[in-house]
Protein backbone atom coordinates (compact mmCIF):
# COMPACT_ATOMS: atom_id res chain seq x y z
CA UNK A 1 0.00 0.00 0.00
CA UNK A 2 1.42 3.37 -1.05
CA UNK A 3 0.37 5.08 2.19
CA UNK A 4 2.29 2.59 4.32
CA UNK A 5 5.39 2.86 2.14
CA UNK A 6 5.72 6.62 2.59
CA UNK A 7 4.77 6.53 6.27
CA UNK A 8 7.41 3.89 6.94
CA UNK A 9 10.05 5.98 5.20
CA UNK A 10 9.03 9.04 7.23
CA UNK A 11 8.77 7.50 10.69
CA UNK A 12 11.96 5.46 10.42
CA UNK A 13 13.95 8.65 9.74
CA UNK A 14 11.99 11.13 11.90
CA UNK A 15 12.40 11.33 15.70
CA UNK A 16 8.73 11.27 16.58
CA UNK A 17 9.46 10.64 20.24
CA UNK A 18 11.25 14.00 20.56
CA UNK A 19 8.65 16.05 18.68
CA UNK A 20 6.69 17.18 21.76
CA UNK A 21 9.57 17.61 24.21
CA UNK A 22 10.97 21.08 23.42
CA UNK A 23 9.17 24.14 24.81
CA UNK A 24 7.84 24.80 21.31
CA UNK A 25 6.67 21.23 20.81
CA UNK A 26 5.25 20.97 24.32
CA UNK A 27 2.61 23.65 23.62
CA UNK A 28 0.63 21.16 21.52
CA UNK A 29 1.09 18.44 24.15
CA UNK A 30 0.20 20.65 27.12
CA UNK A 31 -2.87 22.00 25.34
CA UNK A 32 -4.18 18.56 24.42
CA UNK A 33 -3.60 17.23 27.94
CA UNK A 34 -5.26 20.32 29.44
CA UNK A 35 -8.46 19.59 27.54
CA UNK A 36 -8.36 15.82 28.05
CA UNK A 37 -8.10 16.38 31.79
CA UNK A 38 -11.29 18.47 31.74
CA UNK A 39 -13.21 15.26 31.03
CA UNK A 40 -11.25 12.61 32.93
CA UNK A 41 -12.92 10.89 35.86
CA UNK A 42 -11.59 8.05 38.04
CA UNK A 43 -12.01 4.63 36.49
CA UNK A 44 -12.36 5.82 32.90
CA UNK A 45 -10.98 3.63 30.13
CA UNK A 46 -9.01 5.40 27.41
CA UNK A 47 -8.16 4.37 23.85
CA UNK A 48 -5.49 6.12 21.81
CA UNK A 49 -5.70 5.41 18.08
CA UNK A 50 -2.50 6.13 16.19
CA UNK A 51 -0.53 6.47 19.42
CA UNK A 52 2.88 7.00 17.82
CA UNK A 53 5.57 6.43 20.44
CA UNK A 54 3.00 6.75 23.23
CA UNK A 55 3.63 10.22 24.61
CA UNK A 56 -0.06 10.70 25.53
CA UNK A 57 -0.75 7.07 26.41
CA UNK A 58 2.14 6.91 28.86
CA UNK A 59 1.28 10.25 30.42
CA UNK A 60 -2.29 9.15 31.12
CA UNK A 61 -1.29 5.67 32.28
CA UNK A 62 1.11 7.28 34.77
CA UNK A 63 -1.85 9.20 36.18
CA UNK A 64 -3.41 5.81 37.00
CA UNK A 65 -5.76 5.38 34.04
CA UNK A 66 -6.14 2.20 32.00
CA UNK A 67 -5.04 2.98 28.47
CA UNK A 68 -5.15 0.83 25.35
CA UNK A 69 -3.25 2.02 22.30
CA UNK A 70 -3.28 1.16 18.61
CA UNK A 71 -0.38 2.11 16.36
CA UNK A 72 0.33 1.32 12.72
CA UNK A 73 4.12 1.67 12.51
CA UNK A 74 6.44 -1.03 13.93
CA UNK A 75 9.19 1.50 14.64
CA UNK A 76 6.85 3.57 16.83
CA UNK A 77 5.62 0.49 18.68
CA UNK A 78 9.21 -0.43 19.54
CA UNK A 79 9.76 2.99 21.14
CA UNK A 80 6.35 2.75 22.84
CA UNK A 81 7.44 -0.49 24.53
CA UNK A 82 10.83 0.95 25.46
CA UNK A 83 9.15 3.94 27.14
CA UNK A 84 6.72 1.82 29.17
CA UNK A 85 7.42 1.99 32.90
CA UNK A 86 6.66 -0.76 35.42
CA UNK A 87 3.11 -0.73 36.76
CA UNK A 88 1.70 1.32 33.87
CA UNK A 89 -1.75 0.04 32.95
CA UNK A 90 -1.13 0.42 29.24
CA UNK A 91 -1.30 -1.91 26.24
CA UNK A 92 -0.34 -1.37 22.62
CA UNK A 93 -1.25 -3.38 19.55
CA UNK A 94 -0.58 -2.91 15.88
CA UNK A 95 -3.56 -1.73 13.89
CA UNK A 96 -4.88 0.73 11.35
CA UNK A 97 -7.31 3.50 12.35
CA UNK A 98 -9.55 2.76 9.38
CA UNK A 99 -10.35 -0.77 10.64
CA UNK A 100 -10.56 -1.49 14.37
CA UNK A 101 -12.68 -4.63 14.06
CA UNK A 102 -10.91 -6.30 16.99
CA UNK A 103 -12.25 -3.61 19.37
CA UNK A 104 -15.87 -3.85 20.55
CA UNK A 105 -18.33 -1.03 20.09
CA UNK A 106 -19.25 1.40 22.89
CA UNK A 107 -16.23 0.36 24.96
CA UNK A 108 -14.17 3.45 25.88
CA UNK A 109 -14.96 6.58 27.86
CA UNK A 110 -12.37 8.69 26.05
CA UNK A 111 -10.93 8.08 22.59
CA UNK A 112 -7.90 9.95 21.27
CA UNK A 113 -7.53 10.19 17.49
CA UNK A 114 -4.51 12.47 17.54
CA UNK A 115 -2.49 11.24 14.57
CA UNK A 116 -4.38 9.20 11.98
CA UNK A 117 -6.27 12.09 10.34
CA UNK A 118 -2.85 13.57 9.47
CA UNK A 119 -2.15 10.66 7.15
CA UNK A 120 -5.41 9.80 5.39
CA UNK A 121 -5.88 11.11 1.86
CA UNK A 122 -9.27 9.91 0.62
CA UNK A 123 -12.71 10.83 1.88
CA UNK A 124 -13.45 7.13 2.26
CA UNK A 125 -10.50 6.56 4.61
CA UNK A 126 -11.21 9.72 6.60
CA UNK A 127 -14.82 8.66 7.14
CA UNK A 128 -13.73 5.13 8.03
CA UNK A 129 -11.28 6.33 10.70
CA UNK A 130 -13.77 8.75 12.22
CA UNK A 131 -16.56 6.15 12.15
CA UNK A 132 -14.35 3.63 13.94
CA UNK A 133 -13.28 6.14 16.61
CA UNK A 134 -16.91 7.00 17.32
CA UNK A 135 -18.05 3.37 17.19
CA UNK A 136 -15.64 2.19 19.90
CA UNK A 137 -16.54 5.13 22.19
CA UNK A 138 -19.36 4.79 24.70
CA UNK A 139 -22.48 6.92 24.31
CA UNK A 140 -21.71 10.09 26.21
CA UNK A 141 -18.01 9.45 25.76
CA UNK A 142 -15.59 12.05 24.41
CA UNK A 143 -13.52 11.88 21.22
CA UNK A 144 -10.49 14.09 20.61
CA UNK A 145 -9.55 14.35 16.91
CA UNK A 146 -6.48 16.24 15.66
CA UNK A 147 -5.85 17.73 12.21
CA UNK A 148 -3.14 19.63 10.32
CA UNK A 149 -4.29 23.11 9.28
CA UNK A 150 -4.13 23.81 5.55
CA UNK A 151 -3.82 27.60 5.69
CA UNK A 152 -0.82 27.63 8.01
CA UNK A 153 0.85 25.30 5.51
CA UNK A 154 0.16 27.87 2.81
CA UNK A 155 2.08 30.42 4.87
CA UNK A 156 4.94 28.18 5.93
CA UNK A 157 5.46 25.81 3.01
CA UNK A 158 4.18 27.84 0.09
CA UNK A 159 5.67 31.21 1.02
CA UNK A 160 8.28 30.86 3.79
CA UNK A 161 9.84 27.82 2.08
CA UNK A 162 8.89 29.01 -1.45
CA UNK A 163 6.97 25.84 -2.25
CA UNK A 164 4.55 28.03 -4.21
CA UNK A 165 7.11 28.08 -7.03
CA UNK A 166 7.87 24.36 -6.95
CA UNK A 167 6.96 22.54 -10.16
CA UNK A 168 6.75 19.33 -8.12
CA UNK A 169 3.87 20.67 -6.01
CA UNK A 170 2.13 22.99 -8.47
CA UNK A 171 -0.67 20.51 -9.22
CA UNK A 172 -1.49 20.29 -5.48
CA UNK A 173 -2.25 24.02 -5.13
CA UNK A 174 -5.49 25.67 -6.19
CA UNK A 175 -4.20 29.10 -7.22
CA UNK A 176 -7.68 30.66 -6.96
CA UNK A 177 -8.62 29.53 -3.42
CA UNK A 178 -5.21 28.37 -2.13
CA UNK A 179 -6.69 25.08 -1.01
CA UNK A 180 -3.97 22.46 -0.80
CA UNK A 181 -4.20 18.80 -1.74
CA UNK A 182 -1.94 15.99 -0.53
CA UNK A 183 -0.92 12.54 -1.66
CA UNK A 184 0.86 9.89 0.44
CA UNK A 185 4.17 11.29 -0.83
CA UNK A 186 3.49 14.58 1.01
CA UNK A 187 2.86 12.59 4.23
CA UNK A 188 0.46 15.12 5.77
CA UNK A 189 -3.19 15.57 4.84
CA UNK A 190 -4.41 19.14 5.30
CA UNK A 191 -7.77 20.53 6.44
CA UNK A 192 -9.74 23.74 6.64
CA UNK A 193 -12.52 24.10 9.17
CA UNK A 194 -15.14 23.60 6.47
CA UNK A 195 -13.54 20.24 5.65
CA UNK A 196 -13.79 19.12 9.27
CA UNK A 197 -17.35 20.42 9.58
CA UNK A 198 -18.30 18.57 6.39
CA UNK A 199 -16.87 15.34 7.73
CA UNK A 200 -18.53 15.65 11.14
CA UNK A 201 -22.03 16.38 9.80
CA UNK A 202 -22.28 12.64 9.09
CA UNK A 203 -22.25 11.73 12.80
CA UNK A 204 -24.51 12.09 15.81
CA UNK A 205 -22.09 14.04 17.97
CA UNK A 206 -21.99 17.37 19.80
CA UNK A 207 -18.92 19.58 19.42
CA UNK A 208 -17.57 20.73 22.79
CA UNK A 209 -14.41 22.59 21.78
CA UNK A 210 -12.60 23.56 18.58
CA UNK A 211 -9.03 24.48 19.48
CA UNK A 212 -5.78 25.70 17.96
CA UNK A 213 -3.37 23.51 19.88
CA UNK A 214 -0.17 25.38 19.02
CA UNK A 215 -1.42 28.58 17.34
CA UNK A 216 1.57 30.46 15.83
CA UNK A 217 4.10 28.81 18.15
CA UNK A 218 5.95 27.03 15.36
CA UNK A 219 6.44 30.33 13.53
CA UNK A 220 8.28 31.70 16.57
CA UNK A 221 9.84 28.43 17.72
CA UNK A 222 13.28 29.90 18.44
CA UNK A 223 11.77 32.60 20.66
CA UNK A 224 9.60 30.09 22.53
CA UNK A 225 12.43 27.60 23.04
CA UNK A 226 14.63 30.35 24.51
CA UNK A 227 12.02 31.54 27.04
CA UNK A 228 12.80 31.08 30.72
CA UNK A 229 10.26 29.07 32.67
CA UNK A 230 8.39 32.11 34.03
CA UNK A 231 8.03 33.66 30.58
CA UNK A 232 6.93 30.33 29.12
CA UNK A 233 4.27 30.05 31.84
CA UNK A 234 2.94 33.46 30.80
CA UNK A 235 3.05 32.39 27.16
CA UNK A 236 0.93 29.33 27.97
CA UNK A 237 -1.48 31.52 29.95
CA UNK A 238 -1.90 33.75 26.89
CA UNK A 239 -2.19 30.70 24.64
CA UNK A 240 -5.11 29.34 26.67
CA UNK A 241 -6.80 32.75 26.42
CA UNK A 242 -6.80 32.67 22.62
CA UNK A 243 -6.79 29.01 21.52
CA UNK A 244 -10.61 28.84 21.30
CA UNK A 245 -11.32 32.43 20.29
CA UNK A 246 -13.22 32.37 16.96
CA UNK A 247 -11.18 35.30 15.64
CA UNK A 248 -7.87 33.57 16.47
CA UNK A 249 -8.33 29.81 16.30
CA UNK A 250 -7.58 29.50 12.59
CA UNK A 251 -4.03 30.78 13.13
CA UNK A 252 -2.61 27.42 14.17
CA UNK A 253 -0.59 24.55 12.75
CA UNK A 254 -2.61 21.88 14.55
CA UNK A 255 -6.33 21.73 15.29
CA UNK A 256 -8.10 19.72 17.99
CA UNK A 257 -11.82 18.98 17.59
CA UNK A 258 -13.46 17.66 20.76
CA UNK A 259 -16.96 16.19 20.68
CA UNK A 260 -19.34 13.99 22.63
CA UNK A 261 -20.96 10.87 21.18
CA UNK A 262 -24.70 11.35 21.52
Amino acid sequence: MERLKFLSEYYTTHDEDARLTSKCGSVEFLTTVHYVEKYLKPGMRILEIGAGTGRYSHYLARQGYEVDAVELMDCNIEVFHANTQPNEKVTVRQGDAIDLNSIPSDHYDITLLLGPMYHLYTDEDKRAAMSEAIRVTKRGGIVFAAYCNSDMTVYKFCFVKNGINSDQHRDLINFDTFELNSTPAEIFSLYRKEDIDGLMQNYNVKRLHYIGTDMLTRFISKTVNEMDDDTFALYMKYHFCICERPDMVGATNHILDIFRKE
